[in-house]
């Protein structure tokens, strides 16, 4: 291919994918600010350094009663619910338990999350398998086509890599001397 068919490729490709790692970078920036700000990342980086007194081997006990105490109270409130999730969390000072449930028909509904301690419920929210913002990013969010486009701007980051690394190396002076071999 001729130096100037690659720069022409090179711009248009160039163009057209702006739009889309806009987006992508857009929206990735949100992701990551969301992740590093956000309550649960607060409550990781609370509990690194701190032990779990449940042990591999020990007393089942220790994990089994608050998944039964969990679930006693979540017969009361959703009997019959098809179960998603359940999620043990028994590090720190306030161990959780928090169940997820799906709809009747598929899909997901609502999370329960119980003290692990007592089985009385601490809270209750919607819940989705990913958060929007996460779907919105990868293009999920849009359903097939969204995931679709988002592999191709994927693969238009990749071949802008290769087209510009072609047209760097063809627009090389080989003489060059110092920083000039490198940047011209």
């Amino acid at each position: 291919m001729a130096p100037r068919s690659w720069r022409l490729f090179h711009r248009w490709l160039g163009a057209i994918a702006a739009v889309f790692l806009l987006f992508a970078g857009a929206t990735g920036v949100v992701v990551a600010a969301s992740e590093f700000f956000g309550e649960e990342e607060a409550e990781r980086e609370r509990l690194r350094d701190v032990v779990s007194a449940v042990r591999i081997g020990a007393d089942e006990a220790q994990w089994q009663a608050p998944l039964q105490r969990a679930m006693q109270a979540m017969a009361q409130k959703a009997l019959g619910a098809p179960v998603d999730k359940i999620e043990l969390k028994l590090k720190g000072d306030a161990p959780t338990v928090a169940i997820s449930t799906g709809l009747a028909d598929g899909g997901e509904d609502r999370r329960f999350v119980f003290d692990a301690k007592t089985g009385a419920l601490l809270g209750e929210s919607g819940y989705s398998d990913k958060p929007f913002l996460y779907r919105l990013h990868s293009g999920e969010a849009f359903g097939d086509g969204g995931l679709v486009v988002a592999m191709l701007w994927g693969l238009a980051l990749v071949v802008l890599t290769v087209t510009g690394a072609v047209i760097y190396l063809q627009m090389r002076r080989p003489g060059a001397k110092g920083w000039r071999r490198i940047f011209w």
